[in-house]
């Protein structure tokens, strides 16, 4: 009878637990630890993938946009590196004016070989144009139809189409824009627009465009409202940039140095971009994304590093000129040596763009406050946040690098 009693008892207080949980709930109580979602993984192994494209119109009025889009291209590389896993990322151009300037479009392809990308860009001056309309129409065929993109359905590829002047609709034999953006949907690129100024009749044209395109449209003043700001840490970060460069060692055929040798020749260029601009690149190529761009394929020194090669089995003249007529021991010291020097001003320079970054916030913060929104910078990277995700990329960081 006890034991009848005492279940009974048991069977109650576990019913009354029961009912009251969602009252015990409400008023406070701490409920169990939720696990976090699992970050996202990387598509069968292989690191995400970014593609991006600007279409940018270098026409007279495009000088303040053109200036930023030159500082600022390693923070854009800087911001989508950001995201979860780390993605590869290439970057390619296209340059536009319009028919009877002294060129129509200039293509820079898709690479992650983003130093030799800057440094075309860093030779585009703002010229010609002044008529109106521009070759937009011809501008964005070739973005999604001449540019090498990836056909990795998983990969995240975008173009960001940035001018103040709308597309010449009354061009013969030219591929109209509703047409170029179905192409790309089918791709799945996905076209943002950027309006410089505001012309009316870019705005509508653009607003259709993104429409179209699954994109965002937004609209910045003429020379970009770009945050652009110098830091105690940009000279010491760009200093360190340039001995990161010279240890790289490039072997091959001599195809394969001569193309590279283009890389170093390109690098070697952007000693003439200010000393800000450096310390972005130096902050991109010290970053999971930025490897890519620091070395590039062929590259001896993270070759041996990652066991990808045997500096044993690479023969003599394939080898970097400097270690041709040295020893086997004699190599293996060299690319050791580089290796170590190549690891320690990795982490000067990742503990500098900290430093950096964290300087940036407190100065944007501080100068632009809530307008830091209605930057270059934001616009850009809110988009990408947002888009990216589709493609399983997280981004947790709320602001852009700068």
């Amino acid at each position: 009878m006890k034991n009848k009693i005492l279940t009974l008892i048991l069977f109650l207080a576990t019913a009354g637990i029961v009912a009251l949980y969602p009252a015990y709930q409400s008023v406070g109580a701490v409920a169990p630890p939720v696990a976090p979602p699992p970050p996202p993984q990387a598509h069968n192994g292989q690191k995400p993938v970014v593609e991006v494209v600007f279409v940018l119109d270098t026409t007279g009025s495009m000088g303040g946009l053109i200036q930023a889009a030159k500082e600022k291209i390693w923070s854009i590389a800087g911001s989508m590196a950001q995201a979860q896993p780390a993605p590869d990322i290439r970057m390619g151009l296209v340059a536009y004016r319009d028919r009877g300037d002294e060129y129509v479009t200039r293509v820079v392809n898709l690479s992650s070989d983003l130093d030799s990308m800057y440094a075309t860009l860093m030779d585009f001056q703002a010229n010609g144009g002044g008529d109106g309309p521009e070759s937009v129409n011809q501008a964005l065929n070739d973005a999604v139809n001449t540019i090498a993109w990836s056909s990795d359905p998983n990969a995240y590829k975008v173009v960001f189409l940035v001018g103040d002047a709308p597309p010449h609709m009354d061009y013969a034999n030219d591929v109209r824009y509703p047409d170029v953006v179905a192409a790309a949907k089918k791709k799945g690129i996905v076209i943002n627009t950027i309006q410089c100024g505001a012309d009316g009749s870019t705005t509508r044209e653009w607003q259709q465009i993104a429409s179209l395109g699954a994109g965002k449209y937004f609209q910045v003043e003429q020379a970009g409202n770009a945050v652009a700001m110098a830091t105690p840490y940009d000279k010491e970060m760009a200093e360190l940039s340039a001995k990161l460069d010279k240890t790289r060692l490039y072997y091959g055929t001599e195809e394969e140095k001569r193309k590279k040798n283009e890389k170093i020749v390109a690098a070697d260029k952007l000693k003439a971009a200010s000393v800000e601009s450096q310390a972005r690149r130096a902050a991109f190529n010290a970053s999971p994304s930025g490897a890519a761009n620091l070395a590039g394929e062929k590259e001896l020194v993270d070759d041996v590093a990652k066991g990808r090669v045997d500096i044993d089995a690479v023969a003599p003249a394939s080898l970097p000129e400097p270690l041709q007529a040295l020893s086997p021991e004699q190599r293996k010291a060299v690319v050791t040596e580089k290796a170590q020097e190549r690891q320690a001003l990795l982490g000067q320079i990742q503990s500098l763009s900290k430093q950096r970054g964290d300087f940036l916030k407190e100065e944007v913060k501080k100068t632009l406050g809530a307008d830091a929104g209605k930057s270059l910078d934001h616009k850009v990277y809110d988009a990408v946040r947002e888009q990216a995700e589709k493609k399983g990329l997280r981004y947790e960081k709320d602001a852009p690098a700068y």
